[in-house]
């Protein structure tokens, strides 16, 4: 098993080597793959030291499976050229999500659809992999008619450069922008770029993904999403129209029995997600959980998850697990 890990340098690209440590995945040889800046830089990990290699260097030395994160742009040039020597790429940006021939991979959800001839495989947007984790099982039940969705995003969703400014500023530092305006005490209703129709580009994944991944298009779908100076996770208010009614209790058994999600749902104690207790964990925190006094069939829910790690990381190393288990690799 020879594993390319590629924009190792990266948050996600560090994160995904924390999961397949603390995983204990096994490989032969690992690549840590980067732009041409970070090339020759070293990099530790499990107390080996390895040299960052560049995508010519890395395809010349044919993994069997790369982990993508390095940007769409990077992702549609070189993909596809690792998938030609023979290597199955699992990618972390929007470059392939939405193509009708790559598969949009929730491991819980829908992992059973791979085959061995997929080649390049696409991990979804971070805010929906959270939601999509808990809404599969309640939709499989109840059938779910609309969402209305609210995120509350953390800076890491947008990398190391957001984080330095969220920091400098609350240190009373100059920084320099990621963001059109300043992030610390303050909330931006702009996540990525902003399309014609007046939603931004990750409000548009959220619908796009989510439809795909549930294998629904006739779901109704719209979000709103916000940045928040918070670097534990992505918060999400997810209000739920069903087709059929539902029972609250039932609603929670549902959730509880849920592989990779955790309810946190007891008001009266004041416990329910925050993403102070979901940084570094792998599971979907759900609390909140109270009908919609004004429609009928109509949940309100609460979903908290660790954007870099289930968000990205986790669900990508979970996808290669799966490949490797059921010997889809070659």
């Amino acid at each position: 098993m020879k594993l390319a890990i590629v924009g190792a340098t990266g948050l996600v690209g560090q994160e995904i080597l924390n999961v397949l440590d603390q995983r204990n995945f096994e490989f032969d040889e690992l690549m840590l793959v980067a732009s041409a800046r970070s090339v020759g830089k070293q990099m530790e990990f499990k107390g080996k030291e390895y040299t960052v290699i560049g995508m010519e260097e890395a395809i010349s030395l044919k993994p069997d499976i790369a982990i993508f994160s390095a940007g769409g742009s990077t992702s549609l040039e070189w993909a596809p050229r690792f998938a030609e020597v023979g290597c199955i790429v699992v990618d972390n940006s929007s470059a392939w999500r939405m193509s009708p021939e790559h598969k949009l991979i929730v491991p819980e959800i829908n992992a059973e659809a791979l085959r061995i001839d997929d080649r390049i495989i696409a991990n979804p947007n971070c805010s929906t992999i959270q939601m999509v984790v808990a809404l599969a099982p309640l939709h499989k039940k109840y059938r779910i008619k609309r969402l209305v969705i609210s995120t509350y995003q953390s800076v890491t969703g947008t990398g190391k450069a957001a984080v330095d400014q969220l920091m400098k500023e609350r240190n009373g530092e100059e920084a320099e922008n990621v963001y059109p305006h300043r992030i610390d005490m303050n909330v931006l209703p702009h996540i990525d770029v902003f399309m014609d129709n007046g939603y931004t580009k990750e409000e548009m994944k959220m619908l796009n993904e989510t439809q795909k991944i549930l294998d629904d298009p006739n779901i109704a779908i719209t979000a709103t999403a916000v940045r928040l100076p918070v670097m534990g996770g992505h918060s999400e208010s997810v209000n739920v129209e069903f087709h059929r009614d539902f029972d609250l209790n039932e609603v929670r058994e549902i959730l509880s029995k849920t592989p990779g999600v955790v309810v946190e749902d007891d008001v009266a104690n004041n416990v329910y997600p925050m993403p102070l207790n979901a940084h570094q964990k792998d599971e979907v925190f759900v609390g909140r959980l109270r009908r919609d006094e004004s429609l009928p069939n109509t949940l309100n829910m609460w979903i908290v998850a660790d954007n870099l790690r289930k968000g990205a990381a986790t669900n990508a190393v979970q996808i290669v697990e799966f490949l490797t288990a059921n010997n889809l690799v070659y």
